[in-house]
């Protein structure tokens, strides 16, 4: 399957242009009505997640085309070709089998015709010995103090990833505690060490070529911070460890090459939280925690690889996702978890999505003639419903929505979970089946305020529910949303891998930074508005 452009070529793909045009006036009052078992219709419980699609703008129609266009587009062999270890990473040409990362000894995972299973548990085990060490109190500082704080120093997928997780698992945290800097800005680095002791702090600097300026710059200060404290030189071998390729820069700026984590460059970075980039969420864990986490995530690789489209968790979500993009034009989609640890997984699936597929030409360099990733966005229940759930109702725009839950919370506190979630139900009812005028007149209210208190409904939103949130079912719900953007990516003909559009500012930045800390006024290139904003900040920066 090559371009978006053939896509819309596709049977199916016509089909569904016509179903759309006679699905407007349709609501899903009326599909309900039409279909009073359509909750347990349009629903799929596999691997411990239970996923409700029913409140959707389709019918089986509407569904069965879809998955038609999943079978047309080649969606099963460009899944085979991802599996197994071809360069899907068309642009660099390079493969992309994080898979292999979370997969148990036996599996068997080839990248070039070479098998990798050895690499990644090797890794794996000088990982889980070196956790073990710290841990236990048996790998020390340089004065000899057992290690009490950890702080990951890495930015994008070196960073969200491990963030986002050591959130979400904080229940299950028994080891050092963790904290993550990733902003160039000064405070992001100070913020994180006010309060710690250099003496019992160590520094997991991630960065695969160790060259990324902003993962660097604060590795260099936190390295001046604990010098300063420490005195001697040789603190650095005892107070940092490294996850990169680059044994040369890594030992020249002082890290045991011993204490280097390796990854490879069949790992992009927003897929590399099963890599040596979840280090320091070991640390937090411990190993047998974050084995949990990478079973839950082989799980949903094994489903995903196997099940058919119509049964299977990521070609579901992504199939409805590409509908609303595509035929409803829908320019957001908003991801609404019901616990507040998972406070951190719509900022990673913004990269996640984002990144992957934030793509205007497919893997030819043809432009893409129809709408590809949406802005993912949200915040945890109930939290947004004081914030921005007023547009979800009465706005006028369309956003789909994600909603997750579980059955069981790690904090019990009287019936806050069972309120908790009876709001997280209750939002998707009220966005699917809003009210009507003639129902808020029966209530009362004032004819003046009737427009106002109207909610139109047929708002579109899954809800996911699991048992509880815990590292298996974290790592499940990663590899969900890793595989779903992978099938969208895969329909609309990009190269999901690759991130270019990130470089050029980068780039620029390189360029502007030395012009900006010159001693004297140079003379300056850029546009007048890029000039202008430079020389301000030299006037104001020198006051």
């Amino acid at each position: 399957m090559g371009s978006a452009a053939r896509l819309t070529e596709l049977p199916a793909w016509r089909a569904l242009t016509e179903l759309r045009g006679g699905f407007e006036g349709r609501t899903l009052r009326a599909l309900f009505a039409e279909d009073p078992g359509r909750g347990e219709r349009f629903a799929v419980e596999v691997l411990g997640l239970h996923l409700d699609y029913a409140k959707n703008r389709i019918d089986a129609e509407v569904l069965a085309r879809l998955l038609e266009l999943a079978e047309q587009s080649g969606l099963r062999g460009q899944i085979d070709r991802f599996f197994g270890g071809e360069a899907v990473n068309t642009s660099e040409g390079r493969a992309a089998l994080h898979m292999a990362l979370r997969a148990p000894r036996g599996a068997a995972f080839a990248v070039g015709g070479r098998d990798v299973m050895e690499d990644v548990h090797r890794v794996l085990a000088q990982m889980t010995g070196f956790s073990e060490q710290l841990r236990s109190g048996a790998w020390r500082g340089h004065t000899g103090q057992p290690i009490r704080h950890v702080v990951n120093l890495g930015i994008g997928g070196s960073d969200l990833g491990p963030r986002m997780a050591c959130r979400a698992l904080r229940s299950f945290a028994d080891g050092p505690q963790v904290a993550f800097v990733a902003n160039v800005d000064g405070a992001d680095l100070a913020a994180a060490l006010d309060g710690l002791d250099p003496a019992e702090t160590l520094f997991v600097v991630c960065s695969k070529t160790f060259t990324t300026l902003e993962t660097l710059r604060n590795a260099r200060s936190a390295r001046a911070w604990c010098l300063s404290a420490l005195g001697d030189e040789a603190a650095v071998a005892r107070h940092f460890v490294a996850v990169s390729t680059n044994a040369a820069e890594v030992a020249g700026f002082g890290i045991d090459p011993a204490n280097m984590f390796e990854f490879w460059d069949w790992v992009g970075g927003r897929y590399s939280l099963s890599s040596a980039i979840g280090l320091s969420l070991m640390l937090a864990i411990g190993p047998e925690r974050h084995r949990e986490m990478l079973d839950g995530m082989h799980a949903v690789d094994e489903h995903f690889r196997s099940a058919s489209f119509g049964e299977n968790l990521p070609v579901l979500l992504a199939l409805l996702g590409l509908w609303y993009a595509d035929f409803w034009a829908a320019e957001t989609h908003a991801v609404l978890p019901y616990a507040q640890d998972l406070e951190r997984f719509p900022a990673y699936l913004q990269q996640l999505d984002m990144e992957s597929n934030g793509k205007s030409v497919d893997r030819d360099g043809a432009p893409v003639d129809v709408p590809t990733a949406p802005v993912v966005w949200g915040e945890p229940g109930t939290n947004g419903q004081h914030a921005f759930f007023q547009l979800l109702h009465q706005g006028s725009r369309l956003v789909p929505c994600d909603f997750i839950g579980f059955a069981r919370s790690n904090d019990e506190c009287e019936d806050h979970h069972d309120w908790l979630m009876a709001n997280c139900f209750a939002q998707t009812e009220a966005l699917a089946f809003g009210k009507t005028e003639d129902e808020a007149r029966a209530e009362g209210v004032p004819p003046s305020q009737l427009p106002h208190r109207r909610f139109p409904g047929n708002r579109p939103s899954n809800t996911l529910l699991a048992e509880r949130l815990d590292p298996a079912t974290l790592g499940k719900l990663v590899a969900l949303y890793e595989h779903k953007v992978f099938v969208q990516g895969a329909l609309w003909g990009l190269n999901s891998f690759d991130q270019w559009g990130v470089e050029l500012g980068k780039a620029l930045a390189t360029r502007i930074g030395p012009e900006l800390r010159a001693a004297d006024e140079q003379a300056l290139d850029h546009d007048s508005s890029t000039n202008n904003l430079m020389r301000r900040y030299r006037r104001w920066r020198s006051g």
